[in-house]
């Protein structure tokens, strides 16, 4: 059985074998090539070529209305038409037995794509070499396809480029753009300040509305061939073209502050956005985008601490990778127990008895080494990380003092003193996380003293002032750390159920140098004595400091001079050898 195809159906002839079946069963047809093409679903055509002259030879009504009448256009040969000729004259001159490709052409509403495909018919000695022409109209599928690209390459809040997009719209401005000699290009990132504050207190609908407004004013502050691009949830960059090299870049920065000055009122609420704005200029416009991109990201990371416009440097980018890395290494620590506490003794100046410890998490990885605190914990605050870092802490904390308990045969008369970071303190239920690690550990809430910052009281007064109440609830004292270096007033403390002072090192090291700070010093343990405070001094290295601050009336004090933080173990170690010990 045989079924008639483009490969054996002679074109031109009449055939007297049946379409299939045998010819007992079937009676005998003729089928013409018009007849033949009627019958197909898509255009098409059959063409000759002699004299690198292309005719038709027959076509169906589909292929006459698709391509005849769109041959000739204003007097002359239309591209689409001269592309399809010149692909079909090709493929003649090679000896492939088929081909495809696809033509593009502009229609009354709008582009027009189709798929053609163009096979050799057989030949004999009777009849020239034919080919036959198909072409299927895919415009509506390509539509379909721009369309879900479209929405795959834009945010679909703001219709903005989304990150992918972004890359795209880069790669197309470099590429089919004019440059002049020696041209550059700059990344410009800004990240939305305290957008999740909007989210929680007026709601997503209201966060939206936040981000369309931010992207309008932004837009609007653009020049023309620049791209503005939505590149994560509350992260905005934009691509500039540089002409004057870095002082472009920072009269966009300015353009963008002037655009984000005005309040936005969401909700009978007028809301002052702020934003941390970083940069990254191109060498040349060889540079890969996606790298400038990181790098003004990285920058635009320095710039949320820094509080100013930051232009990347070499190292930065090194430095966010470390950051990352920290990140990633972090938060596998905090799940398999990978940190520990270390305790600072906290020293009665008057006596030399050990009246607590400070706990200070420590880190030691298999891949990084040891990781200094001030590096880990600021990852941790950037990361989100420092909810459980802070929690894990208090928990061990508690831990250690229940054990150390044990060991003695009855309560130690010493606590723990336990960092709270500004940012764990506005995010979490830390007067529950308190609770709990007290009744687990079983330890009474005397012994657990809780140091907070002056900036994580004045970034929220109200809330701090409700959590630093629900700590007295549990009579945990309340220690109010780095004193000295923020903007506290006489009013505030009065305020607050605040019991100990702690002076910052900074005051403390040098003050027998320094008269200036000599005479802070002096003050701050005055204003404390007036408010019933206790004062502790931090960064004590020498015999002569401790004595100073021992004759000006300060109560507690710790530092080298004492000794450094040690392990659970040697702190134990350490309050039994100094146990009643009465002189500084």
């Amino acid at each position: 059985m045989e079924s008639i195809s483009v490969r054996n159906w002679p074109v031109g002839r009449t055939s007297n074998a049946p379409v299939a079946g045998d010819a007992e069963a079937y009676p005998s047809f003729v089928i013409a090539p018009s007849q033949w093409l009627a019958a197909m679903s898509q255009a098409a055509a059959i063409l000759s070529h002699d004299d690198n002259l292309l005719s038709v030879v027959e076509a169906n009504d589909r292929f006459l209305q698709a391509f005849r009448q769109h041959q000739e256009k204003d007097g002359a040969i239309s591209q689409a038409a001269t592309v399809w000729r010149d692909r079909i004259l090709k493929f003649i001159q090679t000896n492939h037995v088929a081909d495809s490709f696809e033509i593009r052409r502009d229609g009354k509403l709008g582009p027009e794509y189709f798929m053609c495909t163009i096979g050799r018919l057989p030949a004999d000695a009777d009849h020239p070499e034919l080919y036959l022409f198909t072409a299927t109209d895919r415009t509506s599928e390509r539509t379909v396809e721009k369309n879900l690209r479209r929405e795959l390459l834009s945010d679909g809040l703001t219709a903005l480029p989304n990150r992918t997009g972004f890359g795209e719209e880069i790669d197309d401005r470099i590429a089919n753009s004019v440059w002049p000699e020696n041209a550059q290009f700059g990344i410009i990132a800004i990240d939305l300040s305290r957008f999740s504050r909007v989210n929680e207190s007026l709601g997503p609908m209201a966060g939206d509305e936040l981000l369309i407004t931010v992207a309008k004013r932004l837009k609007s502050s653009l020049r023309q061939g620049d791209v503005l691009a939505r590149i994560g949830g509350n992260d905005f960059a934009i691509f500039a073209r540089l002409n004057n090299g870095l002082s472009d870049a920072l009269h966009i920065v300015q353009r963008i502050k002037e655009a984000l000055s005005s309040p936005i009122r969401l909700s009978d609420l007028q809301i002052r956005v702020d934003c941390a704005i970083g940069c990254a200029l191109s060498t040349s416009l060889s540079d890969d985008p996606d790298d400038i991109v990181r790098k003004a990201q990285a920058a635009v990371k320095i710039a949320k601490c820094s509080g100013k416009v930051e232009i990347y440097r070499n190292g930065v980018l090194k430095e966010a990778q470390r950051r990352f890395s920290i990140e990633s290494r972090l938060r596998d620590a905090l799940a398999q127990g990978g940190l520990s506490l270390a305790y600072q003794p906290l020293i009665h100046l008057h006596t030399g008895e050990i009246t607590g410890f400070e706990a200070l998490a420590r880190w030691d990885d298999a891949e990084l080494g040891h990781v200094s605190p001030v590096e880990f914990i600021a990852v941790a605050e950037e990361s989100g990380l420092i909810t459980p870092l802070g929690r894990w802490a208090a928990y061990e904390a508690a831990q250690a003092l229940s054990r150390w308990d044990a060991r003695f045969g009855q309560p130690m008369p010493v606590g723990v003193n336990v960092n709270l970071s500004p940012i764990q303190m506005a995010r979490d239920d830390v007067a529950s996380m308190f609770e709990e690690a007290l009744r687990y550990s079983g330890i009474a809430g005397h012994r657990l003293t809780a140091e907070v910052t002056e900036s994580a009281i004045i970034a929220d007064p109200d809330k701090a002032r409700k959590l630093l109440f629900a700590l007295k609830d549990l009579q945990m004292p309340i220690a109010m750390d780095d004193f000295g270096t923020g903007f506290s007033n006489l009013a505030s403390l009065h305020s607050l159920p605040i019991d100990i002072l702690k002076i910052d090192r900074s005051f403390v090291s040098n003050m027998l140098e320094d008269r200036d700070k000599t005479v802070i010093v002096r003050t701050i343990l005055s204003l404390a004595e007036s408010l019933n405070l206790k004062v502790t001094a931090e960064g004590i290295e020498t015999q002569e400091l401790a004595h100073a601050l021992q004759q000006l009336g300060c109560w507690q004090g710790q530092g080298y001079y004492f000794a450094k933080p040690m392990a659970e173990q040697d702190a134990f170690d350490y309050w039994r050898a100094r146990w009643n010990f009465e002189t500084v």
